[in-house]
């Protein structure tokens, strides 16, 4: 049987029904955020596909489509492309309630609106399907023009203001929360655990210059911070993962400044420096192996810290700019709805990112019991 100190861990933690179940949400989320375009029904590049004739449709509609154009200059991508960065459509379509065909036309009425009727407008056959006017072709004209001009799509989670599905923007903001965490914790972690091991371990003017820097840091209210540094590196993708991450690192100084503190008189580090071990390969090797838990413990937190801080810069119109979608700025956009008729509009990506920093909230919680880490220094 393994008893090593990472299999105590994981089986501890396992006990923890809540934590794991956060686990496998958040497991679950990267699989979708990485997955993409090739699970949204828009697979069109930023789920940006607008017909605003069918905005603010409620969860469930479905509507038939007919294709009046297409455009054979477009591209396909490979699969990879695809899963990252979507398939720019190949034809133009408009929503309708009905059609015939008659002789060589096509008679369409177009949808407009619930209360609304549209005049009958017609098309020649020939432009729309080609094929359904070749001789050579097998079937009947109608049954060929369904099957390459008439399709229906349902809206599972409804319609934006701007007629855009919303389960595909939201699979989307999956990217732009968890890629920003991600980003940000990574350097959080960098900057944090350089100063706070510096601080720790050499101690004296080093670790006062260091505290005072932290402190002056710790002062500033992180979302301040963080639209100061927006505005001092732009708008954009990647200012926010800098911004975020330059926001975060205090809480992992202080940290590892203390548990560095207890550990470099024990004995394993005076015998590294007895055999004339480097400081830099003491920090590296010997101390900060043995203060991983309680660093992956605040990493968790922070993560939850971070998306938190994105949605927020969003919201404001400093984080993903349109029209990349952001749960954030999809909250900004349907806000003014949750009082009328389409309050799920900014439930739903409110919810997500409920859902979202609870399961972080909730694993960190779980990380800490497994690893038992105590002390004032570690919250969350």
């Amino acid at each position: 049987m393994d008893n090593s100190p990472s299999k105590k861990v994981w089986l501890k933690f396992k006990r923890n029904k809540l934590a794991f179940g956060g686990l496998i949400f958040i497991l679950l989320l990267m699989l979708m955020g990485i997955l993409g375009y090739l699970i949204m029904p828009d697979h069109s590049p930023d789920a940006n596909v607008q017909t605003l004739q069918l905005n603010k449709k409620k969860p469930g509609s479905t509507f038939t489509f007919l294709i009046i154009s297409r455009n054979p200059k477009v591209e396909k991508v490979n699969f990879y492309s695809r899963m990252l960065n979507g398939q720019t459509p190949a034809f133009k379509s408009i929503p309708i309630t009905s059609y015939k065909i008659k002789n060589q036309a096509v008679f369409v009425q177009e949808y407009i609106g619930d209360d609304e009727k549209a005049r009958e407008t017609e098309y020649e056959l020939k432009d729309l399907c080609p094929d359904c006017v070749l001789p050579s072709k097998i079937g009947s004209p109608k049954a060929l023009f369904e099957k390459n001009n008439i399709y229906k799509q349902t809206y599972i989670l409804g319609t934006d203001i701007y007629g855009r599905d919303l389960l595909s923007r939201l699979i989307l903001g999956i990217r732009v929360s968890l890629s920003v965490g991600l980003m940000a914790v990574l350097i959080s972690l960098f900057i944090g655990v350089s100063l706070g091991a510096i601080a720790g371990y050499f101690g004296g003017r080093v670790d006062a210059a260091i505290s005072w820097f932290m402190n002056v840091v710790w002062s500033l209210p992180s979302l301040l911070l963080v639209i100061a540094i927006s505005f001092a590196l732009g708008k954009g993708f990647w200012q926010i993962f800098i911004a975020v991450g330059l926001s975060t690192w205090v809480d992992v100084a202080r940290l590892v400044r203390g548990q560095v503190m207890a550990l470099k008189e024990v004995e394993f580090v005076e015998a590294a420096r007895a055999l004339g071990f480097s400081t830099s390969r003491t920090i590296i090797k010997h101390i900060l192996p043995n203060i991983a838990g309680p660093i992956l413990v605040v990493a968790s937190s922070n993560f939850a810290s971070a998306i938190l801080l994105e949605t927020g810069l969003s919201f404001l119109g400093f984080g993903a700019q349109p029209p990349m979608p952001s749960w954030g700025s999809m909250i900004k956009e349907h806000y003014g709805y949750i009082i009328m008729d389409a309050a799920y509009l900014a439930v739903l990506p409110g919810l997500a990112i409920m859902l979202t920093v609870y399961a972080f909230n909730v694993l960190a919680i779980g990380l800490r019991d497994a690893f038992d880490v105590k002390g004032q220094n570690v919250t969350v």
